[in-house]
């Protein structure tokens, strides 16, 4: 065991107190885990569009003051009761999402999901009492989607934990903890684009270029990068993207202007912004007959996604993910793998790097659209 295993760590994390300020970094009190919780080290950390969505409290319930991030890598520190699976210094990947192997998700091969460990952004507290492992001066820090990374420190349900292989840099293996993982699996495990095909992605973040990478991987002959950001065409070259269109240059919808130039539609098209509108453009430009469409960004929790129902009944398929269809416990180690065997790059994906005392660096890059992954350095 280690020397703080059982006592309360005290640490430096970032702090958002309220909706879009910048975070404060700020000593917090960790408390050890408690049954079936781990307590890591948190070596380096990620910004994901999804940690900004909720700092910004856009279209949800905002829950503040909170610690934020979920991309991330480190060490196990200590472990709670009853968990047998991790011991201290086991190198482990965080994930917003669970596998707590029991519950018919777990059980399925078909899902990812968990009935006990699914992803809620709306609890800030722990399963096992509903109380915060964060304080500062015994006023309780909201968690967020169970992983809190941007903190040296950090309790996470065991199910939440993925370990892996000590041997992978935690510093480029962090990413696969969420955004990389999420597109590179929504084109390998669902969408699956036959070697040849023709893949539209829509939106050209971090996301949506793991998809194209799960594109070019699966052998696709044309990939066709979509986004109205034409600043970002250049880059998406590296990751097997052949062709670009940018909605803002035509009159028509999107999805007629891609069916144009494919003949009647891709065969698959992955969808990554969370724009309701793009959603719709995805699986309307994919071909009749044989077309599927995978949706995966976050949208605002009132859109509602319309098209003719004609457009199911001419046999397209219209499916969503969560996490890539990953299960994080059973299947993470192995995308991990696939970096280590240089099978997968993920260099590419890291723009920039600052030290934890910057982290609002990292938001400010996001913000403006600069890069794709910013790291977070702990130490």
């Amino acid at each position: 065991m280690s020397s703080t295993a059982a006592q309360v760590i005290r640490c430096k994390a970032a702090v958002a107190w309220e909706p879009g300020k910048p975070l404060v970094i700020q000593e917090v009190e960790v408390a050890p885990p408690q049954a079936n919780e781990v307590r890591l080290k948190i070596l380096f950390t990620s910004l994901c569009h999804s940690d900004v969505y909720f700092w910004e409290a856009k279209g949800q319930n905002p829950l503040f003051p909170r610690i934020y991030g979920h991309e991330a890598g480190g060490i196990v520190e200590s472990v709670g009761e009853g968990v047998t699976e991790l011991k201290p210094g086991d190198h482990v990947l965080p994930v917003f999402t669970g596998e707590c192997m029991d519950c018919a998700y777990c059980k399925s091969e078909e899902s990812n999901m968990c009935d006990l460990l699914r992803v809620n952004t709306d609890r800030g507290v722990m399963l096992n009492d509903e109380k915060t492992r964060f304080s500062i001066n015994g006023k309780p820090i909201y968690h967020f989607v169970g992983t809190s990374t941007f903190s040296e420190y950090t309790v996470v349900h065991v199910g939440c934990v993925a370990k892996i292989d000590p041997l992978a840099p935690l510093d480029k293996v962090c990413v696969l903890s969420c955004g990389i993982s999420t597109g590179l699996g929504a084109t390998l495990n669902v969408a699956k684009p036959p070697k040849g095909s023709t893949v539209a992605v829509f939106g050209l973040g971090a996301v949506g270029l793991a998809a194209a990478e799960g594109a070019r991987i699966a052998g696709a002959s044309r990939i066709i990068g979509v986004d109205i950001n034409s600043n970002r065409f250049e880059e998406a070259k590296k990751f097997g993207v052949t062709q670009f269109v940018n909605p803002k240059d035509y009159r028509k919808p999107v999805q007629e202007a891609i069916a144009e130039i494919t003949d009647g539609g891709v065969d698959r098209s992955i969808e990554c912004t969370g724009n309701v509108d793009a959603m719709i453009s995805a699986f309307e430009c994919v071909h009749d007959g044989w077309g599927v469409a995978v949706l995966v960004g976050l949208p605002h929790k009132d859109a509602v996604f319309k098209t003719h129902p004609i457009n199911l009944l001419n046999e397209r398929t219209l499916k969503g993910t969560l996490f890539g269809n990953y299960k994080p416990r059973s299947d993470l180690p192995s995308v991990v793998e696939k970096y280590t065997r240089k099978e997968l790059e993920l260099e590419k994906f890291i723009t920039h790097s600052v030290p934890f005392s910057e982290i609002n660096k990292a938001f400010e890059y996001m913000l403006k659209g600069e890069g794709i992954r910013c790291i977070i350095r702990m130490e």
